[in-house]
């Protein structure tokens, strides 16, 4: 007998849909991507793919991560490891050189 394991779930911040509509065309393709890959195995699954350059965050976010959907737009995400969910607070344009 075959078992899968079970996939994780992604909810998302009410205004994620409304303001990934307003991103590139690229970035909203990226993010799927990165869902599906999300749902496959959570974070550590992101491993594999080195071009979401996935990290623990810091300071008032430390309880995040976030992946990179591109040079300038992130994700940023909490994962909930005992239930297997992942709940995506943001998709943002990283401000560089800010303090």
């Amino acid at each position: 007998m075959i078992y899968s394991e079970v996939m994780w779930k992604v909810y998302e911040a009410k205004d994620i849909a409304k303001k990934l509509k307003k991103t590139p065309a690229q970035v909203q393709r990226k993010y799927k991507a990165w869902v599906e890959v999300i749902k496959n195995g959570g974070s550590k699954n992101l491993k594999n793919f080195s071009g979401f350059k996935d990290e623990k965050l810091k300071g008032d976010l430390r309880e995040c991560r976030s992946s990179r959907l591109n040079i300038q737009y992130r994700v940023v995400y909490k994962e909930d490891r005992s239930v297997k969910e992942i709940y995506v607070l943001k998709v943002t344009a990283h401000k560089y050189g800010e303090v």
